[in-house]
């Protein structure tokens, strides 16, 4: 980075477990009750209680996310500002760069304080993250402005069969994975990047299944209950409300003869299947950023420095090449070799 002014990010910094959109690919997922808001304030939440920061040191919030498609999400930031216990007079910024979107609200934060510009220097601590729901609602057209039945409400839910002639819902979910750029989904990004760079579906099959064999032995050494927050969640037909500790997505069975029989999951012929692909789950997490003087000086534990940070674009068929040049760039503006890493 440019400044010599050194960011930290705290040690304490908390995350929900990772939970999939559907359960077996038939019911709602555990999460599936809790919007986007709702799960960034559980993060905020956890990640002041453990950083043992004093809250009316933090001077603003950022939180990114991808889709503002929820019915609180207008001013997402400020509602997990409220959530996670931080007073009406912290400013929240909610920022987007669509999977990068936790990621970028930490550069702005960084950005912010570094610039001097809007940033209370009476309170040096800066609350970043990210969070999302990927239970995106359906999107209803062709409805504003028409004469519609009883069953609609201002405020409230609305009865579908009221609808009148010519509107319509789409899956905002399936929408929001579409590029009108270039006239693909992100999945078939993903097939044409495989064709560009000649990755053959073993090659896809095995890591993918490297990933779950090294989250799973992570995740059963323990590395990860540190960071994760536990969620409680009522789920249908239990006394209790259940506690999830543990992300749900990692396949505990999983076999490279298992993922082999699976169908591609989007082209003919395709190396991407339901085994190899990336998860959609809901989740959030956060963690305090300052300045080294501030940590100094109140006495604060450091996890890490932020050394580089790097934005990159690229050709959107093959929008999963992004991170290839944006860590490049990264690289080269901490000053670090690739061979150093």
């Amino acid at each position: 980075m440019a400044s010599k002014r050194a960011i930290m990010i705290l040690d304490g910094g908390r995350r929900t477990p990772r939970a999939d959109i559907l359960i077996n690919n038939r019911e709602p997922g555990l999460f599936s009750r809790f919007s986007t808001t709702q799960l960034g304030g559980m993060a905020i939440a956890a990640t002041l209680e453990n950083t043992a920061i004093d809250p009316r040191d933090v001077g603003h919030v950022v939180m990114g996310m991808a889709s503002h498609s929820h019915r609180d999400s207008i001013y997402a930031a400020q509602g997990m500002r409220w959530r996670g216990g931080l007073g009406d007079d912290v400013p929240a910024l909610t920022v987007a760069r669509i999977c990068g979107s936790g990621a970028e609200a930490v550069a702005v934060g960084a950005e912010m304080m570094l610039a001097g510009v809007r940033h209370d220097r009476r309170r040096p601590l800066t609350v970043v993250g990210g969070a999302e729901s990927m239970q995106y609602p359906f999107t209803l057209y062709n409805y504003r402005g028409r004469k519609v039945g009883e069953a609609v409400q201002k405020y409230g839910p609305l009865d579908v069969r009221a609808l009148p002639s010519g509107s319509y819902l789409q899956d905002s979910l399936l929408m929001g994975l579409y590029d009108p750029s270039s006239k693909m989904s992100m999945a078939n990004t993903a097939e044409e990047l495989g064709r560009r760079y000649e990755i053959t579906r073993d090659e896809a099959d095995a890591f993918g299944y490297r990933s779950h064999v090294l989250a799973r032995t992570a995740r059963d050494e323990g590395h990860f209950d540190e960071e994760t927050a536990p969620v409680k969640v009522v789920v249908d037909g239990a006394r209790e409300p259940v506690e999830v500790r543990h992300d749900t997505h990692i396949m505990d069975t999983i076999s490279l003869e298992k993922m082999g029989r699976l169908r591609p999951a989007f082209e003919a012929g395709g190396i991407i299947t339901a085994g190899n692909a990336s998860a959609v789950v809901d989740g959030a997490a956060a963690m305090v950023i300052a300045e080294e003087s501030a940590v100094a000086e109140r006495n604060l534990r450091p996890l890490a420095r932020l050394a580089g940070m790097g934005v990159a674009a690229c050709d959107p068929h093959i929008m999963g090449w992004g991170p290839v040049p944006a860590v490049r760039l990264a690289l080269d503006n901490a000053g670090i070799k690739g061979s150093d890493v």
